[in-house]
């Protein structure tokens, strides 16, 4: 049977629905939930009053003796009885706070995780207790998983703690499509004429009571309807106008029907400490009734929906934009309800649960004992299956972490003393592929170029003749056109005013707005910076020259303000997903290849030829996809590989690896190339704790690759192409153009690469609803047709994926390299080393880590002398 969910809340389940109740109810589809209220005063006796709302969940209301509000001090000696009556029917348990105040009763909890969802910042309501504060301390330190509803409140929290989600209120859009029927209005509105302007939700120190004075005043003929329940605020201190109506708390299933009936949704929120981190859950239902919204500007409507919703940060103006909402076209109106349906298609409270499971499924659990305190974090190493915990550990001479290229290569180049552990059950890494339905996939996509003579040898042992090599074909697809990539060399084809903008803006970096000679910008060709093109060495200058403070000053000054518009901004944005101002320009090279203007201008005259030398061609193996590559390895590696062996704790002191399994390595060489993070989170409290604040602080993206195969062939001769605009993938890498063999007779297969991070760029849909949208846009931009049959769809998701070169990451990285040198863990590749590498980087990564060994072994071998 699946984990309780047991949940502390310092809602009442019969209370507005809202962000407790939406995950609650979907949740208790795979667990059972326990969600316990805040106690209810009886003179009598304690007790515990239960009942069932909904399938799967079970609501537990205390009964004690104490007169004190919420999770009160006095309250624990009852409350712990009761604890310990419900935990007895739920051995295994997950213990889920929306209130830091029932801290306490975790000790009679033995829970598998402690999840924090932080929907509001409790601590800025009207009669917060004053201990809730601390009590988010300690449950900060406790938890192994913390949600909050929306960005501000994540930008609040995400420094408190490793493991925080940003999970911003959603929308159920199939309840509220039934406030399109706008002859379905609620029969509360038969006395109450229109114009009906509505606000539905809780009425608290929240609300901005004055402003809905002044909106009432304004127009006489205006009706202010108000939904919802008033509390911890005197109802004589509302404002009472003939045209404000007061209806009192509704059932969730009567919102669509006030909404029926509105023609402008409200947000009059007052703009205070208890405003400052709110994430309303009802913007999005007011979208789903595609209505006009006004909104107050707190920080989470403002920043998110400034495009959709009108914000007013006074009296006046917000009168004026209610105004402006009834007096709208049908055309604004229009516009407005197509940016708010594009909105809703991206987020659904069933998608949000299923991320949010995705995240308590993959995060290790409690292995805690019943004399162990409840409230003692998990230890790394608490899944290790503990059967095998007294065999004697094996030697090794050199133990490598990671059967990717980097630690295939470095088993390959030390030979018999090596044991590779893989925890997949096939090599390859991130270079892995995988087959479906005839189909060839990669694990996003991956080209072989390199100019290293050693890599092209390793190249040729490693596939001799299944190889494939052809010239390269790279474009970008932008104002509905295809152009050549790179975006600023092949101009022709795009709209004039673009070009103008564009060549403009290159002649004003290179030589300044008012015509005098400026100080040469560094310059650079890849600004997609994916590794798929490999730049020359001619015509450099070094970064130092201007020295830009961020990545985002550094496009505009290579490329001008044209070029940053149109391609560079948007694409980078969109590649990166974090903003480009926090990331820094070292990674770029220090020096980099200048276009001149002549190449622009001539570009944008005449359509650019096929690319032409040694860096425009690459090879691909003809058959297995990028697999063939890596695992060519194998036959090569005279060491032990080891398979599904997932390393669970390293111990730098006594040189042991231990597995999940429970084996054990005593090692005398180590070289890791698993995720820096990862490898300082299995060290463990070894490591000091500058060092794992020091991991807790570097940034990556993921990347979530959808593959699809139609029943049609040669449906472009591209290679990749790159999209700036508006589609959900940054890039489509063309499989079925990589090698022939990739496609099953009569198909074609192609990988839509799609970054995210649940900081800046959280994944908008997944499963087939992602699928579903990569399909669209295909047809949209011309990669499919809507006849196209899809035989091939699945997602491959890369939980690291791009290195973020952040202005901390220097810093953070050689805070934990300087430790780990100290016990000879040896960093090899691209997530080991926390640097931007392509894959013929990475076989030369893992043999300079052989090399090490080898020097390491020389040294000592000097010492015992």
């Amino acid at each position: 049977m699946a984990s309780a969910i047991i949940v502390f809340s310092h809602l009442r389940w019969d209370f507005v629905f809202q962000r407790p109740q939406h995950l609650m109810t979907r949740l208790a589809a795979r667990h059972p939930i326990v969600f316990v209220e805040e106690p209810v005063h009886d003179e009598e006796r304690t007790f515990l009053h239960t009942y069932s709302p909904a399938p799967g969940i079970l609501v537990c209301q205390p009964h004690t003796p104490v007169s004190q509000h919420g999770f009160h001090d006095d309250h624990l000696p009852h409350l712990q009885k009761l604890m310990r009556q419900v935990v007895r029917d739920y051995d295994d348990h997950i213990a889920w706070f929306y209130t830091p105040m029932a801290l306490p009763l975790l000790q009679e909890l033995h829970p598998r995780l402690v999840v924090y969802d932080c929907m509001d910042e409790l601590s800025s309501f009207k009669n917060a207790p004053k201990q809730l504060l601390q009590r988010e301390s300690a449950l900060l330190k406790v938890a192994d998983l913390v949600f909050t509803g929306g960005p501000s409140l994540y930008r609040a929290k995400r420094e408190r703690h490793p493991s925080v989600h940003c999970f911003p209120s959603s929308v159920d859009a199939e309840h509220f499509v039934q406030s399109l029927d706008r002859a379905n209005s609620h029969p509360a509105h038969k006395d109450i004429p229109g114009p009906r302007l509505g606000y539905y939700g809780v009425i608290d120190e929240r609300l901005d009571t004055e402003l809905i004075a002044r909106l009432a005043d304004a127009h006489g003929q205006w009706q202010i309807v108000l939904v919802g329940p008033v509390v911890k605020i005197d109802p004589a201190s509302l404002p009472r106008r003939d045209n404000i109506h007061y209806l009192g708390q509704q059932p969730y299933q009567a919102l669509p029907h006030f909404l029926a009936g509105w023609d402008v949704c409200l947000l009059p929120f007052a703009l205070n400490e208890s405003t400052r981190f709110i994430s309303p859950t009802k913007t999005l239902e007011y979208m789903a009734a595609e209505l006009p919204i006004v909104s107050t500007p707190v920080a989470d409507v403002a920043d998110i929906y400034r495009d959709i919703v009108s914000i007013a940060p006074d009296a006046q103006s917000f009168i004026a934009a209610c105004e402006a909402a009834l007096l709208a076209t049908p055309q604004e109106h229009a516009e407005k309800v197509g940016k708010m349906r594009k909105v809703l298609a991206a987020t659904s409270w069933d998608t949000t649960v299923e991320k949010m499971w995705a995240l308590l499924a993959s995060t290790p659990r409690r292995a805690l004992t019943p004399s162990e305190t409840a409230t003692e974090k998990s230890d790394p190493a608490a899944s290790i299956n503990l059967v095998r915990q007294h065999e004697t550990p094996r030697f090794v001479k050199t133990a490598i972490i990671g059967a990717g290229p980097t630690g295939l290569s470095a088993a390959y180049h030390l030979g018999h003393d090596a044991v590779l552990l893989e925890k997949h059950s096939m090599v390859g890494g991130w270079c892995r592929s995988i087959k479906d339905n005839g189909f060839t996939f990669d694990h996003a996509g991956h080209i072989m170029f390199s100019n290293d003579p050693y890599v092209l040898e390793l190249y040729e042992l490693l596939l001799g003749s299944n190889v494939h090599w052809q010239n390269r074909e790279a474009w970008v697809y932008s104002k509905n056109v295809h152009t050549r990539y790179p975006f600023q060399g092949a101009l022709y084809g795009l709209p004039p005013d673009v070009i103008k903008e564009c060549i403009m803006g290159a002649i004003e970096a290179r030589f300044g707005s008012a015509g005098k000679t400026a100080p040469t910008p560094a310059r650079a060709n890849d600004c997609c910076a994916d590794g798929g093109v490999a730049l020359p060495g001619a015509k450099v200058a070094s970064l130092e020259k201007r020295g830009p403070a961020n990545f985002e000053e550094f496009i505009y000054q290579v490329w001008g303000a044209g070029i940053a518009k149109h391609f560079a901004i948007p694409y980078n944005r969109k590649l990166w997903a974090v903003p480009l101002t926090e990331m820094e320009t070292s990674w770029l090279g220090g020096r980099v290849p200048l276009p001149d203007l002549e190449e622009i201008i001539d570009g944008a005259l005449q359509p650019v030829g096929k690319p032409m030398g040694p860096n425009a061609r690459f090879g691909y193996p003809l058959r297995g996809g990028f697999q063939a590559l890596v695992s060519g390895f194998v036959p090569h590696i005279k060491g032990t590989i080891e398979l599904n062996a997932d390393v669970a704790h390293i111990s730098p002191r006594q040189r042991t690896i231990t597995l999940r399994d429970g084996r054990r390595y005593q090692y005398d060489n180590l070289i890791s190339t698993m995720p820096l993070p990862e490898l300082v989170r299995i060290i463990g409290d070894e490591a000091p704790e500058e060092v794992r604040e020091a991991a807790s602080g570097l940034k990556h993206i993921s990347v979530r690759c959808v593959n699809l195969g139609v029943a049609r062939e040669n449906i472009t001769d591209k290679h990749w192409i790159y999209y700036p605009e508006d589609t959900i993938f940054h890039r489509i890498f063309v499989q079925g153009n990589a090698s022939p063999e990739c496609n099953p007779p009569g198909g074609f297969g192609i990988t839509c690469e799609i970054t995210y991070s649940p900081t800046w760029k959280p994944l908008p849909v997944s499963g087939q609803a992602l699928i579903d949208r990569c399909i669209q846009d295909c047809i949209k931009v011309g990669m499919f047709r809507e006849d196209d049959k899809v035989i091939a769809a699945n997602e491959i998701d890369m939980p690291y994926a791009y290195v973020v070169y952040d202005h901390a990451r220097a810093r953070n990285v050689e805070t934990i390299k300087s430790w780990l040198a100290k016990h000879d863990i040896i960093l090899a590749g691209r997530y080991s080393e926390w640097e931007y590498y392509n894959s013929d980087h990475a076989f030369i990564a893992g043999k300079k880590a052989a090399e090490t060994v080898r020097w390491v072994e020389k040294q000592r071998a000097v010492a015992a002398e």
